[in-house]
């Protein structure tokens, strides 16, 4: 059974890519070229500088078509990791699990986007085919 699991491997890497290759493609986008001023000033009011908005806006929009391609797959997800441990630590603190503020859905972000830094993008990406890595 678990053999049959493991022949599964590659496009289960290849989905968890592609849905947060979207999502973050989806939340990178407006923070560069939607209304950047309510992402700086929502930046400034957690007590971050607000040329990280922008800096966010490059790692999740760049980062996700880097994901949706799987190529450098582990760099872009170890940047949009701490991308999400950053959004988690300072628009969340204190949250619980249970609250229903979009914590759980930044920390399942980070989850996926830390499973593809740790594994690598699988046999069905450029990565592969490029650096033929083990998948």
């Amino acid at each position: 059974m678990l053999t049959s699991l493991d022949r599964l491997r590659p496009p289960a890497l290849l989905l968890l890519r592609l849905a947060l290759g979207v999502i973050f493609i989806y939340h990178g986008f407006p923070k560069l070229f939607g209304d950047s001023a309510l992402y700086t000033r929502s930046f400034v009011s957690y007590g971050l500088p607000a040329w990280l908005a922008y800096v966010a806006g490059i790692v999740e929009l760049f980062g996700g078509a880097l994901l949706l391609l799987g190529l450098f797959t582990r760099v872009a997800a170890l940047l949009l990791t701490a991308s999400m441990a950053v959004a988690l630590w300072k628009s969340h603190p204190g949250a619980s699990l249970l609250a229903l503020n979009e914590y759980e859905f930044h920390l399942a972000l980070l989850a996926g986007a830390f499973v593809l830094a740790t594994t690598g993008a699988g046999a069905i990406s450029l990565d592969f085919a490029i650096y033929r890595q083990k998948a």
